[in-house]
């Protein structure tokens, strides 16, 4: 049995791809992505909760707003890096990871978390990490 807890943001990014799999999205241009976090426990803590959604909200706005309003090819940590949704879900997922462990996000039942952005209402990419 496992129980699930999402929260919902988004952000606003531009970037372009290196690769002729890309095609026109080789060139600058925006992406407006919808971010679920998904949480996962196999119990629940202490008092009833997989994580508080408020501490949850908190710290995925937080990873968030690091990369929201940026051109991504002009940051250093992606630097000869496609920064395609499906890294993109990466890097937030192991953000969120490493909140966890230095207690940012406060419950030691969490099993899991799954970061997905969507594109639009017809596309997404995910990425699960097992804790």
């Amino acid at each position: 049995m496992t129980y699930a807890l999402t929260v919902r943001d988004h952000m606003m990014i531009a970037h372009s791809f290196t690769g002729e799999t890309f095609g026109p999205a080789q060139r600058l241009h925006g992406a407006t992505y919808v971010v679920d976090a998904t949480f996962r426990a196999g119990a629940l803590d202490a008092d009833g909760v997989v994580i508080d959604i408020g501490r949850a909200s908190d710290a995925l706005h937080g990873i968030l707003s690091t990369l929201s309003y940026r051109n991504l090819d002009d940051e250093p940590e992606f630097a000869g890096v496609n920064t395609t949704t499906e890294r993109l879900c990466s890097v937030i997922a192991e953000r969120l990871v490493e909140a966890v462990r230095t207690g940012g996000l406060g419950s030691g039942n969490l099993t899991g978390i799954e970061v997905t952005l969507h594109e639009s209402h017809v596309a997404w990419a995910s990425f699960s990490v097992t804790l």
